[in-house]
């Protein structure tokens, strides 16, 4: 439910550009040649997906490009860094220890600020044709449809979508007085429940930004501390989550402990 919610926020949000968001159903070998032709496409952009079986899967969608004369753009924005660099840095292996870690993106560039929002004045007059029938066709699949039983089904602890994202970082952001005397988060009773500020599902799904959470913080402590340059700490838990991504990108046995070559 969370990630039909993320695809009906993109698709209202697409909405107010002109555009709407075009949902595929089938397998990517057997869709991508076809739309490749239909919709003249020339230029094909996908986020880079870290992730061992994402790798995989993107090779064989870039190789089908590439045999389309499809011009494949991959950017990286799903972590803050591009973590094949933290791992040649490192001579090649994942850095195992969080420490090491901190020291090999201290040599790294410094992050880019996150590009603007797209708003209507900068599509102007763009435009998406969109068919009569584009929501039986593209439209974003129910829970129905995908088989599940909505009988009695609660309200969402986790909505999901951009929009709920972006007012929960703002929510978390508020709480000044944590930013400005910060220390480790602590672990209570609560903090594997839902929380009104919690961000972990928005991040792993793509709902927010980690760099745009980034250099809100950035300019949230700056303005707290007058100007002082933030300590490392103050992204922990940020740079937690990019150390575990480091570790595991190359790693399709990290979440096992059998046959994973950094388990002890």
């Amino acid at each position: 439910r969370f990630l039909l919610q993320c695809l009906e926020d993109l698709d209202a949000n697409l909405r107010k550009l002109n555009s709407r968001l075009f949902v595929i159903r089938g397998q990517p070998a057997d869709v991508f040649p076809r739309l490749f032709k239909e919709w003249n496409i020339a230029k094909l952009s996908i986020e880079y997906d870290s992730e061992p079986f994402g790798k995989e899967r993107d090779a064989a969608i870039k190789k089908l490009a590439s045999e389309a004369g499809v011009e494949v753009i991959v950017r990286i924005s799903h972590t803050l860094y591009d973590l094949d660099k933290i791992i040649e840095l490192n001579g090649g292996q994942p850095p195992l220890t969080y420490k090491r870690f901190q020291t090999l993106i201290s040599r790294m560039e410094p992050l880019e600020m996150p590009v603007e929002t797209i708003t209507p004045e900068v599509m102007k007059k763009c435009t998406t044709p969109v068919s009569d029938d584009h929501d039986e066709k593209y439209g974003v699949p129910s829970l129905e449809e995908l088989g599940f039983d909505t009988d009695g089904l609660p309200s969402a602890v986790w909505p999901g979508g951009e929009t709920e994202a972006l007012t929960r970082l703002e929510r978390h952001l508020e709480r000044k007085a944590w930013v400005a005397n910060f220390e480790r988060p602590r672990m209570n009773a609560n903090s594997l429940l839902a929380s009104p500020t919690g961000l972990s599902p928005y991040l792993r799904f793509g709902c927010l930004s980690c760099r745009l959470f980034y250099f809100k913080l950035t300019d949230l402590y700056k303005k707290v501390k007058k100007n002082s340059s933030p300590p490392l700490s103050l992204y922990g838990q940020l740079l937690w989550r990019e150390f575990f991504y480091t570790a595991a990108t190359n790693n399709p046995r990290f979440d096992k402990m059998e046959g994973n070559p950094i388990c002890v």
